[in-house]
């Protein structure tokens, strides 16, 4: 789910199950290699958990707004909250017991 300005707040911030935020930018290697594992990692918590990408460089206010300095930044939101913040590619068996955490 692409995410922007206009309904971060409703379906990141307000969703009643956590939200995986994930900033990236098109020109950004990392962000290339991390897409397909975020991708495959949705249908795995599906209604358990939200993916959410947030393209840094169509929505710079929301990026400076969560002080995101690189991409990929990936942001995990629990009940409004920002519970961690990982800068950087990370596989996917690093992410799922993140992800599982949270739930």
């Amino acid at each position: 789910m692409n995410v922007n300005k206009n309904n971060f707040e409703a379906e990141v911030m307000n969703s009643d199950i956590p939200v995986l935020v994930d900033f990236w930018a098109s020109w950004c290697g990392p962000c290339k290699m991390l897409g397909p594992i975020l991708e495959e990692l949705e249908p795995e918590y599906a209604g358990r958990l939200k993916i959410a990408k947030v393209n840094i460089d169509d929505e710079m206010e929301l990026a400076r707004a969560h002080r995101v300095m690189s991409v990929p930044t990936l942001m995990l939101v629990k009940d409004g909250k920002i519970v961690d913040t990982f800068v950087g590619f990370r596989p996917k068996h690093e992410l799922k017991p993140i992800l599982d955490a949270a739930l």
